[in-house]
């Protein structure tokens, strides 16, 4: 009894002052104290399947602007040491309306990755909040847990909307958790992302010239991964992988190149069948990861529904129809761990209810209203800038294969600096690297897929650290 008295006692000092503050206080303590209850609010707490850590994680819908009805959500995890002097990272997912949490958190680089079928979260060794404080976003509108209470919004999205919206967040954000403002700020991801970090960057760069000291982020760099970044090259690329990894024949593939004019956009009916083909190539593997097994329990059922991609191909059902899957069936596992209400309630999530289940690429998203053919000016602009710009490519991707990626990067006329070689891993080759004039590097990773921390997490985990330090990657097996 004597202590629930000094319990009671406790709490009614702490009300009295906290009532003082707000009574008496400067607008600017009133403004720190309602950060730090809306931070405080936000941390997750008995995570359902949670393992024991040391460190804080946070996770919640951040409102863009007082007089639009958008909100977005977030999960953000602290450093697992260091926290204070540890930059902190961005990491975006693409499609577009595909989630950074269902992918890159729950699948990736968190430190919580969902396995039995959703019933269970497993420490991952190779988090990337080893070596930084991770900020996971759902952006667009539409995708995951983010909402906005006019449905209109969901009509209009593109590209241009969903860079002024994370930028919106991330000053939002900020304010809540205003400790990381002085950190050195980077970000980060892989897909489409290949449009959605270069066009974020941009926009941070140029709003920041005429910042004030409140809306100044500290932006350093980004690196992308198997990124859309250049559509004519893209798809070129796109074509020789699938034929020089034997999965479509030599007739197939001249007839491809003979009928398709990828350069110059002109597409013939005789082009559409040579495509077709191409897709029923693909139809029974992953293009993802070509030489993982399927997820048989989602044939008929799960398939990434992308909006957007190259022209020469979305236009055929097949583009929607491709097997996928990871580990291989971790996305059925995310999907499911989210829809629980118990999780959903502790990460402060769905708190509209909202009227589908989560998924983890969008079903409301129906359509995406521009989507520029190329990003690589804006590399290189960012790249003139000063900004540290690293390209990686899991090269067992067949949907933005290696190909891709090279063909695309030649295209900007780079000198390089250091020619072609292969970068290490605990003495064994983890992919080759080539770094160019103004500072971009671009780096394979040996074995992996489109998702990269998932088939080669200690590799993955290393070309991230070298980024964020703009060390050399290893050029020896010592």
């Amino acid at each position: 009894m004597a202590v629930f008295r000094r319990w009671i006692l406790r709490f009614l000092v702490f009300a009295l002052v906290v009532s003082a503050v707000l009574a008496r206080g400067s607008g600017h303590e009133r403004e720190m104290l309602g950060q730090d209850s809306e931070r405080e609010a936000d941390r997750v707490k008995n995570l359902p399947g949670q393992p024991a850590v040391n460190f804080q994680h946070y996770a919640g819908y951040v409102k863009l602007r007082p007089k639009d009805e958008k909100a977005l959500f977030y999960w953000f995890f602290e450093a697992e040491e260091g926290v204070a002097e540890k930059p902190l990272v961005l990491w975006l997912n693409g499609g577009p309306g595909c989630s950074s949490i269902a992918y890159g958190a729950a699948q990736e680089l968190g430190p919580f990755l969902a396995r039995n079928n959703g019933s269970q979260l497993i420490l991952n060794k190779f988090s990337w909040n080893k070596v930084a404080n991770i900020l996971f976003l759902e952006a667009p509108v539409g995708v995951g847990f983010s909402y906005s209470n006019k449905s209109e919004d969901l009509q209009i999205l593109g590209d241009r909307i969903t860079a002024d919206d994370s930028h919106a967040f991330l000053l939002q954000w900020f304010q809540r958790f205003p400790s990381f403002k002085s950190h050195d700020f980077y970000i980060a991801g892989e897909s489409y992302a290949g449009h959605y970090v270069p066009q974020l960057s941009e926009l941070i760069y140029e709003r920041n010239k005429g910042a004030s000291k409140d809306s100044y982020i500290n932006f350093k760099g980004f690196m992308i991964g198997n990124a859309v970044i250049n559509d004519a090259t893209d798809q070129t690329g796109f074509v020789e992988y699938a034929w020089s990894h034997a999965i479509i024949s030599d007739d197939l593939y001249r007839s491809i190149i003979k009928e398709c004019d990828f350069k110059n956009g002109n597409q013939t009916s005789l082009c559409n069948v040579q495509i077709r083909g191409f897709f029923q190539a693909y139809s029974e593997i992953d293009i993802y990861s070509i030489y993982t097994p399927i997820c048989l329990g989602s044939l008929g059922g799960t398939s990434r529904n992308f909006a957007v991609g190259p022209r020469f191909f979305t236009q055929h059902e097949l583009w929607h129809n491709i097997p996928s899957g990871y580990d291989p069936c971790t996305e059925d596992y995310v999907e499911k761990y989210f829809n629980r209400q118990d999780v959903q309630a502790a990460l402060h999530a769905n708190v509209t209810k909202l009227s589908y289940p989560y998924t983890a690429c969008s079903g409301v998203i129906r359509s995406w209203n521009d989507s520029p053919d190329t990003v690589l000016p804006i590399i290189q602009k960012l790249l003139n800038a000063g900004l540290r710009v690293w390209v990686y490519s899991g090269d067992t991707d067949g949907r933005v294969p290696v190909t891709s990626t090279r063909y695309s990067i030649n295209e900007m006329g780079l000198r390089i600096t250091e020619g072609w070689r292969a970068w290490f891993h605990k003495g064994q080759v983890a992919g080759w690297v080539v770094t160019y004039d103004g500072g971009l590097t671009f780096a394979t990773v040996r074995g992996a897929g489109h998702q990269v921390p998932v088939f080669a997490p200690e590799q993955s985990l290393s070309l991230f650290s070298h980024f964020l330090s703009a060390k050399t990657l290893p050029p020896s097996r010592s």
